[in-house]
């Protein structure tokens, strides 16, 4: 882990696009804010953890039959393909 000292106002740079400001500082609190493009999710670790859990499992509720459909759906050429050579 990198440990870099900042203080208000100042940034650091995460590669060429992510932008991390300390905004504030009050006694344990520091607010920061994050300058990212929008195809990067940008989530504080508890929203994260809650997401890769609900993610998890819904994927070990899904059975073969509702994966097979899904696929299906999604109009995939090669599922079609070896569908139509049985």
């Amino acid at each position: 882990m990198l440990a870099l000292t900042r203080k208000k106002g100042e940034s650091i740079m995460i590669g060429d696009d992510i932008e991390v400001t300390v905004i504030s500082c009050r006694g344990d609190h520091v607010r920061l804010g994050i300058n990212a493009p929008r195809s990067v999710p940008v989530h504080r670790k508890e929203i994260f953890e809650q997401i890769v859990n609900s993610n998890k499992e819904a994927v070990t509720k899904l059975d073969i039959g509702q994966i097979a459909n899904m696929l299906k759906s999604e109009n995939l050429p090669i599922l079609r393909q070896e569908q139509g050579s049985k």
